[in-house]
């Protein structure tokens, strides 16, 4: 790997800095991060502590020990730094302060974009890297593995196909992964997590290179002692996005995904997450179509050759509402009860879709029957 240039820690900033600033908490610490200057070091300081160890002890400890959590799972700090990008890859445009303008400018338009052959090809070849790294990352999970390691596994996998992973410092989220365990329902924080037998785990991926995007995610079993409501929230999201996926085709609302999402997820008594949705994707992170996973819902859009977009149902075993930790980013149920998800990207064809990110022989994971 090329060397890398010193950025400013603060991941509002991110620009190239000589200055010698440094938190005294870090060096002491053993982490080295400079700061451009006193406001970058002030403004970031509530996201920078979290990568400090708790009275200098070697601990993992829960930030937030106030916060009523719905379920068992806890935030468990510290962070390990931001991970670094070589010279030479492309970089999204909230890479250095988190902001992906044009992609806000695009929003205002609400138009669906339709990809030319040669876009395609691209969109494409990055869909298959992703796939690769969600794979060659799923492959770590077992007892005892730190959702920071498979963190460290995707950031290493990306950089070395010259990609770089698009979560990183989006809206300044600090990871390269999404690792959502048990009751999460998205957008977990790799952290000191330690993974146990009879866990779920969802793993999202997303990629940039050469100027378009990919996405994916799955839900994996930790072990082999998994419980039957365990199987059956993460198999029913499985068959939810199948059920999608199978009336994809030109001419197809958008709107009408999610009756066939609900209709499945109701039938194996679980319910569809409502605060978040499957998109458009490819020269943005996320731009239209809007597509949400439950029914009677009023998005707009019909499906033509040529359009990109993700499908991606949160199902959870009890109540549909969610709630948010105080990290910001954090989604769990709001009952506690478990919650699994799927994601593909998608490629409207003159006679129906093409699953960009589709698993294949090799890939871990997989279902398991209902039957004990």
């Amino acid at each position: 790997m090329s060397e890398v240039l010193p950025r400013c820690s603060d991941l509002q900033c991110g620009t190239e800095c000589s200055s010698g600033l440094k938190c005294p908490i870090c060096l002491k610490q053993g982490i080295n991060q400079p700061f451009c200057d006193e406001d970058c070091y002030k403004n970031s300081y509530k996201a920078h502590k979290s990568l400090h160890w708790k009275d200098d002890k070697p601990d993992a400890y829960d930030p937030f020990p106030k916060f009523k959590y719905s379920g068992n799972l806890r935030a468990s700090y510290p962070l390990t730094p931001k991970r670094l990008i070589p010279e030479g890859i492309e970089l999204p445009e909230w890479a250095e302060d988190g902001l992906p303008r044009q992609e806000q400018r695009n929003d205002t338009t609400n138009k669906i974009i339709v990809y030319s052959k040669d876009e395609i090809k691209k969109i494409r070849k990055a869909c298959m890297m992703a796939r690769e790294v969600l794979d060659i990352t799923a492959a770590a999970i077992k007892p005892g593995v730190k959702t920071d390691e498979l963190d460290r596994i995707t950031h290493e996998e990306t950089v070395k196909r010259g990609a770089y992973p698009s979560p990183l410092n989006y809206y300044n989220f600090p990871k390269s992964l999404c690792t959502s365990v048990n009751e999460i329902v998205c957008h977990g924080i790799p952290d000191q997590t330690v993974l146990k037998e009879g866990d779920i785990i969802n793993l999202d991926v997303s990629l940039y290179v050469q100027g378009v995007h990919a996405d994916l995610n799955e839900t994996y079993y930790v072990g082999e002692n998994i419980s039957k409501e365990a199987i059956n929230t993460v198999e029913t999201s499985r068959e939810c996005l199948k059920a999608a996926i199978k009336h994809c085709k030109p001419g197809t609302t958008f709107q009408e995904l999610g009756d066939y999402i609900e209709k499945h997820a109701k039938d194996n008594k679980c319910s569809v997450v409502r605060t978040y949705c499957g998109h458009g994707v490819g020269k943005f992170f996320h731009c239209a179509p809007s597509i949400p996973h439950y029914a009677g819902n009023r998005t707009s859009g019909v499906m033509k050759p040529g359009m990109v977009f993700t499908v991606e149902p949160m199902i959870n075993e009890g109540t549909w509402h969610d709630a948010s930790w105080p990290d910001d980013w954090t989604s769990s149920t709001k009952d506690g009860k478990l919650s699994a998800q799927f994601e593909h990207t998608m490629l409207v064809t003159e006679h129906g879709v093409e699953i960009l990110t589709a698993r294949n022989k090799k890939s871990p994971g997989g279902p398991r029957s209902r039957k004990k």
